[in-house]
């Protein structure tokens, strides 16, 4: 069988920049591109680390320079170990910590450099900025994580089947940009069984198998990826943690945050925008040819500034020694809202709001089911539904790092038998959620253990519904008689007039994830599973709900 595969090369240098080959301790040359200013002295540098092509058109690092330049900064752009330009093993996360320190101490010794370094970047360039916090290296003393988290290295290949969920799109993530140097576009059959063979033609094609999807399937080992200390257990470095509230790394980049936080770290910002993980906001929708960034360049211009100018600000404080007591320790923006400043997060005037479950018969009889209430039901209720390995939950957005260029309906899933749903009644007056969610219920199974999948929905006056944030957990042992917590993230979001809230709770959601088979067996490696009896108690002693933090102002 022939599958067609794009193989992407990397892009020309840019002209403003120099690449060199800069030594690792290890005798690698990872390829670096310079871009120097013009007056020839010793200054700060914001350094990136990426993956995904220093020189290419997705992560935009050319368009960037200009803006860092003209500010004072040398800017210095790294393809990682075994990407792209750069020598060495293709083979994720486990090399970041040293190499990163490397690199930071080559740049100590060059002459336009003064010895005071900041970073900044998206995803997996955020995660190289914490293996550099991690690595200890002194002249680092500002970074810009976005859209990112110290645990992306645990979310891709430490999560193990039988006590988590593990994301497809990690795996996809491996097979696409983790093979070798290059980055592989191509479409995925889901249907292939078992999981674990589902790339098996990709890489035959391709030439070479992704170590990092390989580790991922074996689960033999725990993987380190910061060897010599977590970048927490390090002094601390100024940080601006950048999150978008539809963006799916989003909870971990807010873990970060809440963690140090409450460590009493205070050196530590936010700034949260209404935007996904791959820069579109919710604001611009729908996303056209023309105001779409990752193929327009007027509309990558008109980006920068929101996408760049925070780190700006923040650099110009930390690295230049202004002054950071302008920067707003937290800066959010409410969807369909205005932005908005705060000393602490859940912002002052928030309050926490229960809505419960109620009318667990009605929930799996159409997309509106049963009802989400502020008063706790008296009334012991109990929805049930068959999870079927062979007829999945489907994902309702193909690409999850893009959900607002797609920005999928759920009313179609919603409405299947196997997903339960609970729907309010109309807020007259709007309703302003800013801060955590999450869920508490009382769920069963007739199988050893269970997924649950949660997402609350935005249900508009014509009944479009749509997705403001989710959450999932794996529940071993299910007992109905047994709450269980599920984070849902964080989120700022403006339920305008006339609008409703959704809470949907289903078993699956693939091929997003990795199912549960029903059975006991290993998801990579099982044919068929086996269908399970799921249930969801509402009411009595222990009643589900949903915990939002709202605005006081809301009604």
């Amino acid at each position: 069988m022939t599958i067609t595969i794009e193989s992407i090369e990397p892009a020309p240098v840019d002209e403003l920049a120099e690449q060199v080959m800069v030594p690792m301790r290890d005798g690698a040359r990872l390829a670096t591109d310079l871009y120097l200013p013009d007056h020839g002295r010793p200054g700060p540098v914001v350094l990136v680390r990426l993956p995904y092509d220093k020189c290419g058109r997705y992560t935009f690092m050319p368009a960037l320079a200009p803006l860092l330049l003209d500010r004072g900064y040398a800017f210095v752009v790294q393809d990682v170990r075994g990407k792209f330009r750069s020598e060495g093993e293709t083979m994720p996360y486990v090399h970041e910590v040293a190499d990163g320190y490397d690199t930071i101490e080559w740049i100590t010794g060059q002459a336009w450099s003064n010895g005071v370094i900041g970073m900044f970047g998206d995803s997996y360039y955020g995660w190289t900025q914490w293996a550099a916090v991690a690595s200890g290296h002194p002249a680092l003393r500002a970074i810009v994580p976005r859209m990112s988290g110290t645990e992306l290295a645990s979310i891709r290949l430490a999560t193990r089947w039988d006590s988590g969920i593990s994301p497809l799109y990690g795996a996809a993530y491996f097979a696409h940009h983790w093979v070798d140097q290059r980055v592989h576009e191509f479409d995925v059959d889901w249907s292939v069984r078992p999981l674990a063979t589902v790339f098996d033609e990709h890489f035959r094609q391709i030439g070479h198998r992704s170590a990092g999807f390989d580790r991922l399937v074996a689960q033999e080992s725990e993987l380190v990826p910061f060897p010599i200390g977590h970048p927490f257990s390090r002094q601390e470095v100024p940080a601006l943690h950048s999150v978008g509230w539809f963006d799916n790394i989003a909870p971990y980049s807010m873990d970060d945050y809440m963690t140090l936080q409450s460590r009493g770290w205070t050196l530590q910002y936010l700034t949260a925008d209404s935007t996904d993980h791959e820069n579109y906001a919710l604001a611009d929708l729908p996303i056209r040819p023309e105001n779409d960034h990752d193929t327009n360049d007027d509309a990558l211009q008109r980006l920068l500034p929101r996408y760049l100018g925070p780190a700006l600000e923040f650099f110009d404080a930390f690295l230049k020694g202004g002054s950071s007591s302008a920067i707003p320790r937290v800066r959010w923006h409410q969807g369909h809202g205005d932005w908005h400043t705060a000393d602490v997060w859940p912002p002052p005037g928030s309050r926490p709001l229960r809505m419960y479950l109620d009318g667990a018969t009605r929930s799996l009889r159409d997309a509106a089911g049963g009802t989400l209430t502020p008063g706790a039901p008296a009334a012991v209720g109990h929805a049930r539904w068959i999870h079927d390995p062979s007829d999945l939950v489907p994902s309702t957005v193909e690409n999850p790092f893009a959900f607002l260029l797609e920005l999928p309906g759920e009313v179609a899933v919603q409405e299947r038998g196997d997903v339960a749903t609970f729907t309010s009644e109309p807020f007259d007056h709007g309703l302003g959620v800013a801060g955590p969610v999450e869920a508490r219920l009382c769920v069963g199974s007739t199988a050893l253990s269970s997924h649950v999948f949660l997402k609350l929905c935005d249900v508009a006056p014509d009944g479009a519904s749509h997705m403001i944030v989710r959450g999932q957990s794996f529940v071993a042992h299910p007992d109905v008689e047994r709450p269980l917590s599920v984070s849902m993230g964080h989120t700022g979001y403006r339920v305008r007039a006339g609008h409703r809230l959704r809470l949907h709770v289903a078993s699956s959601d693939f091929p997003l994830y990795v199912p549960d088979p029903g059975d006991g067996q290993n998801p990579w490696h099982f044919i068929t599973g086996q269908s399970a009896g799921q249930a969801l108690r509402t009411g009595g002693s222990h009643p589900s709900y949903i915990s939002l933090h709202v605005l006081r102002q809301s009604t």
